[in-house]
């Protein structure tokens, strides 16, 4: 396995909001996170990512093995796409950023400032960098928001490749990416009555690991 959760909880505001959470994940294999707004997907993903620690239970894999992808695109705005993509390159141990470009429809967009992309155009640099990381396992937070279909599927593709290759992927996400993958429903673990976790915004993080 390259990723095993055992019973963990874990917390936002500093109250519990999942409990009991266990779950493992093998290389090819891509495991969907479900639930409503609210019931700690994004604190989980964060959890498992370890840019916060659990309230218990425990979370093995290799050190440095997850690339985390949040609701930010975490963007340099004066850098030009291929600019942005060399820099994480270069963060990553020098991965080439062709792939990245080609794979996610950028190679004509190489030259424009991060800034004057439009929204799924950031989205989908965004999603490039992390086939420049190297790192086998993707933990991603709602990755197709501001996507449209073609690029919803640039997407899927993108995933297909990464676990064929032998990584894995875990993903939070309300829509079908239309490919084979195993769910986790977070309802039974909930840890909080639904009236108090409405309260609480599930969007807030670091925009990539």
């Amino acid at each position: 396995m390259v990723l095993t959760v055992t019973d963990i909880a874990v917390a936002r505001g500093g109250l519990p909001v999942l409990e009991g959470v266990s779950f493992a994940l093998a290389a090819g294999e891509v495991l969907l996170l479900r639930g409503p707004n609210g019931i700690g997907k994004t604190t989980l993903l964060r959890t498992v990512a370890r840019l916060q620690p659990p309230l218990a239970g425990a979370v093995d894999c290799a050190p440095d093995a997850i690339a985390y992808g949040a609701h930010a695109d975490g963007l340099k705005a004066q850098l030009t796409v291929a600019e942005n993509l060399s820099f994480w390159a270069g963060i990553y141990g020098g991965q080439d950023i062709a792939p990245a470009l080609r794979d996610f429809n950028l190679d004509g967009l190489r030259d424009r400032a991060a800034q004057n992309l439009s929204a799924g155009q950031k989205r989908r640099l965004g999603l490039a960098r992390l086939l420049v990381t190297g790192r086998p396992v993707w933990a991603l937070d709602e990755p197709t928001v501001s996507l449209d279909t073609a690029s919803v599927g640039l997407f899927a593709q993108a995933v297909r490749r990464h676990c064929a290759a032998g990584g894995a992927a875990l993903i939070a996400t309300h829509i079908d990416l239309g490919f084979e993958a195993r769910e986790l429903d977070l309802g039974p673990y909930r840890a909080m009555p639904p009236e108090d976790a409405g309260r609480f915004d599930d969007s807030f993080e670091g925009a990539f690991l």
